[in-house]
């Protein structure tokens, strides 16, 4: 029995979709320092404005002090359906003095993270839970 060159040709089209579709979608995030950049900034030397000029836009400064940059930067693959893995993660984190120089510069990564669980419990609210009965003919004869 021969196989009709249609039935090949859509056969070979669902094979290449399948494959296609198993593809990881790669999603990158955030602003990821290059490290000769990086190297390029010296404390005691280099001074806000420079960083910025160097490094860019911080992705975040800290709330209760202002002398502290954090430039976050993640790498995630999602294969199908499935939840995303974090392939690579990384955190530079600049802090400045009083006079607005370096004066310190940290990496962490992925490893430096902690995990945490999440509590269950939930906050109890005031008001009351309206049974299905009570939400369907609650609003008769509130209206003009």
């Amino acid at each position: 029995m021969s196989i009709s060159k249609p039935s090949k040709l859509l056969f070979s089209f669902a094979v290449a979709g399948l494959l296609v579709a198993c593809t990881p979608k790669i999603d990158v995030r955030g602003n990821l320092p290059d490290p000769e950049r990086l190297s390029d900034i010296v404390p005691g030397e280099v001074s806000r404005g420079e960083v910025q000029e160097i490094l860019g836009t911080p992705s975040s400064v800290a709330v209760f002090d202002q002398e502290t940059w954090f430039y976050v930067s993640q790498r995630t693959e999602t294969l199908a359906f499935f939840e995303p893995e974090v392939k690579e993660r990384s955190v530079v984190i600049v802090k400045f003095d009083n006079e607005g120089v370096v004066s310190k510069i940290e990496s962490l990564t992925a490893e430096n993270g902690k995990k945490i669980q999440p509590v269950d419990r939930k906050t109890p609210t005031a008001g009351n839970e309206f049974g299905f009965i009570e939400q369907l003919f609650g609003n008769i004869g509130r209206f003009n």
